[in-house]
């Protein structure tokens, strides 16, 4: 007996595609009947290149080779009218319009008119990528505004931050999920502009700040407001890039991340010597200002940000939209073929409740989530603590925040270059051991560091820490891809953050107010975190080597016949498939 969208549809869960039914497929001589009528169509084919997604050069999410018309989108999905198995196109192409969806923003001031060949990472990345901008502008300035004084000027201490910081990331993931499934309902393009503006304002307020309590309540809704903001992006940028070309993409967003905090070290230079005018501290110019900013971005964002591939025409996109007809064509025919998934949800489709728990519940996730809850906090507490250590060394004020840079610097190189090798090799969460690598021996040099060494080498050690290898695009990209259906993306990008802000709040309390200056006690934690973490990378990695290699076993045992019975009847959904392959 098949299964039916009917069937799915009645009883709330979602599937990885209209349910593989022959209902999109058709019979052969049907697809060539579709094919030769297609060929006199206005989109024209490149005809001979047979352009598409090789399962076995590039590890696609399923193993669709021989099977293709069990993959087709729902009626719903919204670039379901654009998609056609049959449809052929130029890898020229493909790259022009790649480049076009992350270009585009320059063009902002002239309200984008007709797009230039080079399309998609400049239109949809850039512009991404700038919102990221704006939200580590307002959740990072806190830094800057610490070495200005801003625990004296509000009579609090080290713990009272921390406890600040605690309150902020406890807020920040516990919107996560919420904020996930809002913007599944609403859209990421309606959602994410709301975040942004509502933000803002909290961060402009924080120059009304009179002490501790102001201070935690400033945290708290600064943190249930920008909680969700990451995934959402996320989600929406897996609209657009298939899934060996999200990590490079991610590691732009988090390049943005850090070219940040080189931007607002210099902003802060000069707003910081405000100090004093018409009575008011630096710091308080420095969230105000910041603040309005992001304000600023966040309304453009509403006018800019595209549903998706298909609906890019607007007044202020423009009357045509950003992509012709053939280019829609290859939008989505390049999405859906390299994960079949990314059809089986419309964008504005809200998740019922059986198909949250499914996801919630869905265990070959949490190697994942483990990582996310321990990999960063070895260089978490130095990251947070770098104005203050160095102030601690003996540098001034605005000489701490100009020696800030350096790890920024290296920090971006770090992430770029890692996550290409990421992707050369082919290798996910053995690049990602290279972080507890790195961290291991400035830890140990930390911890027995003497101290009277003198403030060079230290601003050195911090440096190399700050600046370690950052494998969070890697990994959020694996993330996306091994849900293996909207769904659990949705769900499975939210939880991964949330654990990783859990991290952070753990990472917030070992530098203590009674541990300092050098921290003795607080690196022997990190030492120890560290060498764990070695243990997870390894034991991920061989945890879906071992789930690929028994699902591979079975379905390459089954015959032709075999395989495409299992593709109509079966009840297996989203990664649970034997046709569905990890990355690791």
């Amino acid at each position: 007996m098949s299964i039916t969208n009917a069937d799915i549809k009645a009883s709330g869960e979602i599937a990885v595609s209209p349910l593989l039914s022959r209902k999109h497929g058709g019979s052969s001589a049907g697809s060539s009947l579709e094919k030769e009528a297609f060929k006199g169509h206005e989109l024209g084919h490149a005809s001979g290149t047979g352009h598409g997604i090789d399962p076995a050069k590039h590890n696609a999410t399923f193993e669709t080779s021989g099977n293709e018309s069990f993959y087709s989108p729902i009626e719903k999905y919204e670039g379901r009218h654009r998609y056609d198995p049959n449809f052929e196109w130029e890898p020229t192409e493909e790259r022009k319009l790649v480049r076009k969806v992350c270009t585009h923003c320059k063009n902002i001031g002239n309200r984008i008119s007709r797009s230039s060949p080079r399309q998609l990472d400049l239109r949809i990345c850039a512009w991404v990528c700038l919102m990221f901008f704006a939200l580590q502008l307002d959740r990072g300035n806190i830094s800057q505004a610490l070495s200005d004084n801003m625990l004296d000027d509000l009579k609090m201490n080290t713990d009272d931050y921390n406890t600040g910081q605690t309150i902020f990331y406890i807020c920040f993931l516990s919107a996560e999920l919420p904020s996930q499934l809002i913007s599944k309902k609403l859209g990421p393009d309606r959602w994410i502009p709301v975040q942004m503006v509502s933000w803002s304002l909290v961060a402009s307020m924080q120059a009304f700040l009179s002490g501790r309590s102001s201070f935690f309540a400033c945290r708290a809704l600064l943190g249930m407001l920008e909680g969700g903001f990451i995934p959402d992006n996320i989600l929406y940028l897996s609209y657009f890039y298939t899934s060996l070309e999200l990590p490079i993409r991610l590691s732009f967003f988090w390049v943005s991340y850090q070219f940040t905090s080189i931007v607002s070290a210099f902003l802060a230079f000069g707003i910081l010597h405000l100090r004093g005018y018409h009575h008011l501290a630096g710091w308080r110019w420095l969230f105000a200002l910041e603040g309005m900013i992001t304000g600023v971005i966040g309304l453009l964002s509403f006018l800019y940000l595209p549903p998706s591939p298909t609906q890019t025409k607007s007044w202020f996109r423009g009357k045509e939209g950003w992509f012709n007809e053939r280019e829609e064509y290859i939008m989505v025919n390049r999405v859906i073929r390299d994960d079949p998934s990314k059809g089986d949800m419309h964008n504005r489709q809200a998740l019922s409740p059986k198909a949250l728990w499914y996801s919630l519940t869905d265990y070959d996730m949490w190697p994942i989530y483990l990582l996310g809850l321990t990999w960063l906090i070895p260089n978490y507490p130095m990251t947070q603590y770098l104005t203050l250590q160095l102030k601690a060394a003996g540098f001034g004020t605005f000489e701490t925040n100009l020696l800030t840079i350096p790890a920024y610097v290296l920090f971006i190189v770090q992430l770029l270059w890692w996550t290409w090798v990421s992707e050369k090799t082919d290798q996910r969460f053995l690049v990602g051991l290279v972080s507890q690598i790195w961290a291991l021996p400035i830890l140990i040099a930390l911890e027995t560091v003497s101290g009277k060494t003198g403030p060079w080498v230290k601003w050195a050690l911090s440096t190399l820490l700050v600046g370690a290898p950052y494998v969070h695009a890697i990994i959020v990209a694996i993330t996306s891809r091994n849900a293996g259906s909207v769904r659990t993306r949705t769900v499975a990008s939210a939880l991964y953050n949330m654990t990783v802000q859990a991290s952070s709040v753990i990472g917030s309390n070992i530098y203590r107010n009674n541990d300092k200056p050098l921290y003795r006690r607080g690196n022997k934690v990190l030492i120890g975190i560290c060498v764990y973490n070695m243990a997870l990378f390894i034991g991920a990695k061989v945890f879906y080597v071992l789930k690929n290699r028994s699902r591979r076993q079975k379905w390459d045992a089954m015959t032709a016949y075999e395989k495409q019975r299992y593709l109509e009847t079966t009840t297996d959904k989203g990664n649970k498939r034997l046709d569905f392959r990890f990355a690791h």
